[in-house]
């Protein structure tokens, strides 16, 4: 096997098209095989039946992650009315069936009872993670102690539910599609539960494709497989752009910038605007820091170091 890069000789984002099957961990894997790096990530988990974009960080984009994970995302759902499981999704065990009620064959009713469930759920500031996933226990997933026989309690989180539209009602398969944008942390198999809840009827996700994850959406999104991954993809620069403000250094404030400060205005050409994180470019265009004002005086978070080799300006 030839001998992984340097982690600053490659650096950027893969917008990936997931497919149904493999764990967003497994598809991380992936790419660290087929570009030959070991500082590979990816920004907001995907279950494993679940497919559509997921974010990849490559080398110093890793950095990014913080603020990569706090996007708001979009999803194409379908969920199973009927029946539930353990898991809130179709790959778990079912723990509870039933009839459809006689309302779900009315269009004018279900119509009404439908209506109030999502209004109900667009209006959700705090949702309950299920037992079955990745939120950390006394450093250990909720998902393994729940398979290991424990009794997962999960605290409810902020969420917030930015739209949520029934875009398609299948009268015979008991199924709805629902299209929707949502906060950091929100849980689509929850929303199944808590939909069922509402409507009387026992429920679970039967089907989950992620359209966008902040400014990244499936028109930019390659298979995992893709022969020639590096050719997607997006760099450093554009990256950090994308989801942060940017603020231009001088040369003088870029070399500070890159060994960690301190700073001054001075050291801007065009400074940070707010106290919120920013991405700090040096005049050739290479990210060398995300950083923010504190108490009025500019502060690096994370440092950048230049790309092996930086004789040409980033592609735009």
């Amino acid at each position: 096997m030839s001998r992984p890069r340097r982690q600053d000789e490659i650096a950027g984002l893969l917008v990936l098209d997931k497919p149904s099957g493999p764990t967003s961990h497994d598809v991380v894997a992936q790419v660290r095989r087929a570009i030959n790096m070991r500082r590979v990530g990816h920004a907001g988990t995907l279950d494993p039946m679940a497919t559509g974009v997921l974010v990849v960080m490559v080398g110093q984009a890793t950095k990014l992650g913080p603020y990569l994970t706090l996007n708001d995302k979009s999803y194409r759902a379908t969920v199973q009315l009927g029946s539930s499981t353990d898991t809130l999704d179709g790959e778990g065990t079912p723990i509870e069936v039933a009839e459809l009620p006689a309302w779900w064959t009315d269009q004018e009713a279900a119509d009404s009872r439908l209506c109030d469930a999502l209004a109900t759920e667009q209006s959700r500031t705090q949702q309950l993670p299920p037992a079955h996933s990745a939120i950390k226990l006394q450093g250990k997933a909720a998902y393994a102690r729940t398979r290991a026989g424990e009794t997962v309690i999960l605290e409810e989180r902020p969420v917030r539910v930015h739209r949520l539209d029934l875009i398609g009602r299948s009268v015979e398969a008991g199924q709805l599609e629902l299209d929707m944008t949502v906060s950091k942390g929100y849980y689509v198999r929850s929303l199944a539960r808590d939909l069922g809840k509402a409507c009387g009827i026992p429920a679970h996700l039967c089907a989950l494709r992620r359209t966008r994850s902040g400014p990244f959406d499936l028109g930019q999104a390659v298979p995992p497989d893709e022969p020639d991954l590096e050719a997607h993809l997006i760099p450093l620069e554009a990256a950090a752009t994308a989801v942060l403000p940017k603020a231009m250094l001088t040369p003088a404030g870029a070399d500070r910038a890159g060994h960690g400060g301190p700073m001054t205005a001075e050291d801007f050409s065009l400074p940070p605007s707010d106290d919120q994180p920013s991405a700090w470019c040096d005049p050739d265009g290479h990210l060398r820091a995300v950083g923010r004002l504190k108490e009025g005086r500019p502060v690096v978070l994370r440092g950048f170091t230049l790309p092996t080799d930086h004789s040409e300006p980033p592609s735009r």
